[in-house]
């Protein structure tokens, strides 16, 4: 019988005997059952989220396709601001009610959780294409903003359980590039559905979002039976599997069990400059990637004068290339057990990338650009979250550090929908300046994080101050 079927209650007792028996979980199982037993949950855990993430962000950013497939003459998006406006209404919610959202996934149960948001969210989209006005798109991305706001805050927190700090890179990676590498081919996909104009009486941007919608709805049905929970509440693992998982991530970061939500524990947080640094580093990566997003295949059609469809297909090889830098630079940053020098270098290349774009007079060098920059966001997107992950301890602590960072992103996006301008076109130079100044921004909180963690690792070695984290054995990682 597996550990949960014994009930929760037996967890704890589980969870001692495994401590005692032994601490250093790493050295005292067979390296083959250690293997295995990993390989199990990479299998069981990232696939399905992978997935669903792709999925996420195909519904999200789509908008864009839909804009140039015919959305934008339909319902005068072109008119001021009215499409900075529907792709940016998107953030605010999604802002508010990520917090609220990883609270109540350990209550609710990650499978029901993420299922029920992500079929709500599908229903969505296939409204979406039915909309008349562009405030009704508006009053749509506002609903999926709200629906999506629990989504990726619940993905990253619950792979953070299941692994030790100095592994999690290339695993937050896999599911991220995987994720973002299957969005990129969202635009070829999407310039092939728009050639089913005039069927049944829809424009093609209809098609985009009645379909991709159905998919969602299909995915988040899938969600029910496929997506695993927390580590102390797995249905897929030995009893002797579920003992060692805990104990080994005990030994790592002393936070195998959860610790319980308080006021004093909330206020703690929410006045902590550390944990804010994550979500201002996420904000930054962000104005770059939802750029690339949202404006890519405007500046393609608009800023280098390609076709609707040759723009929509040459927005799938750069996240593919992004996929492979970010996985070899994820095994890299693993395997050195360093993650502020990667933060560095990636917003070093996403800067030369940016420049080419902005300033190149050539279409070629330009696209090259485009590149350079979607592998550099890319890479940090990921690499953020495990610089996160190794630097904080704490299921609490985690669940609200990963809600304001993907908060954070969420003002990343806000900021994005808004630099890129009509009347900017066809160079767009404004929305790129802005978003080499967020690659800087990296750079500098970087340093700043990594002066921090010297001083704080130093004076606990040194026996100067009590443990970090209030976790002996627990240091932050540069």
């Amino acid at each position: 019988m597996s550990l949960s079927e014994k009930g929760s209650d037996n967890i704890v007792e589980h969870y001692d005997k495994a401590e005692t028996e032994h601490v250093d979980a790493e050295s005292s199982v067979d390296k083959t059952f250690a293997k295995k037993t990993l390989r199990r949950i990479d299998f069981h855990l990232l696939p399905i989220l992978a997935i669903l993430y792709s999925i996420s962000l195909i519904d999200r950013v789509n908008i864009s396709n839909a804009y140039v497939a015919g959305m934008a003459q339909d319902l005068q998006l072109q008119v001021g601001s009215r499409y900075s406006l529907a792709t940016l209404i998107f953030f605010v919610p999604y802002i508010l009610f990520e917090l609220p959202s990883n609270i109540l996934i350990r209550k609710v149960g990650a499978a029901r959780w993420i299922g029920t948001i992500t079929v709500l969210w599908g229903t969505v989209m296939i409204g979406m294409s039915f909309v008349k006005t562009w405030y009704q798109l508006v009053v749509c991305r506002a609903l999926l903003g709200i629906l999506e706001a629990g989504f990726f805050p619940a993905c990253t927190y619950i792979i953070s359980t299941w692994y030790l700090r100095h592994e999690i890179q290339k695993r937050m990676t896999g599911f991220y590039v995987l994720s973002v590498m299957v969005a990129g081919f969202s635009s070829a996909m999407a310039g092939g559905i728009a050639e089913m104009a005039g069927l049944r009486g829809l424009n093609g941007w209809q098609w985009i979002f009645l379909l991709l919608g159905v998919v969602t709805v299909l995915g988040g049905g899938a969600a029910y039976f496929l997506v695993q929970d927390f580590p102390d509440k797995n249905k897929f693992l030995s009893e002797e599997q579920t003992r060692w998982v805990l104990a080994r991530i005990d030994a790592d970061r002393s936070d195998a069990q959860y610790d319980h939500w308080t006021m004093a524990k909330f206020w703690s947080y929410m006045f902590d400059l550390h944990l804010w640094s994550f979500a201002l580093l996420f904000g930054a990566v962000c104005t770059t990637t939802y750029a690339f997003a949202y404006f890519l295949p405007i500046i393609l059609v608009q800023g280098m004068g390609y076709t609707v469809l040759n723009a929509q297909l040459l927005t799938a090889p750069p996240y593919t290339f992004a996929a492979i830098f970010s996985f070899s630079t994820a095994i890299l940053s693993d395997k050195w057990k360093l993650r502020g020098p990667f933060l560095i270098f990636q917003a070093i290349f996403a800067i030369i990338g940016l420049t080419l774009t902005a300033f190149h007079t050539t279409n070629g060098v330009r696209y090259l650009g485009v590149f350079f920059g979607i592998a550099g966001g890319s890479a940090n997107v990921a690499s953020i979250l495990g610089y996160l992950q190794n630097n904080i301890a704490g299921y609490t602590k985690r669940a609200f550090t990963t809600a304001i960072t993907i908060g954070g992103g969420g003002i990343g996006g806000i900021v994005a929908s808004t630099v890129f301008r009509a009347q900017d076109a066809p160079g767009y130079r404004p929305g790129l300046w802005v978003t080499i100044g967020s690659q800087l921004i990296i750079i500098f909180v970087t340093c700043a994080n990594s002066v921090y963690y010297y001083y704080k690792n130093k004076a606990a070695r040194e026996g100067r101050s009590g443990p970090i984290e209030g976790r002996p054995g627990f240091y932050y990682t540069y």
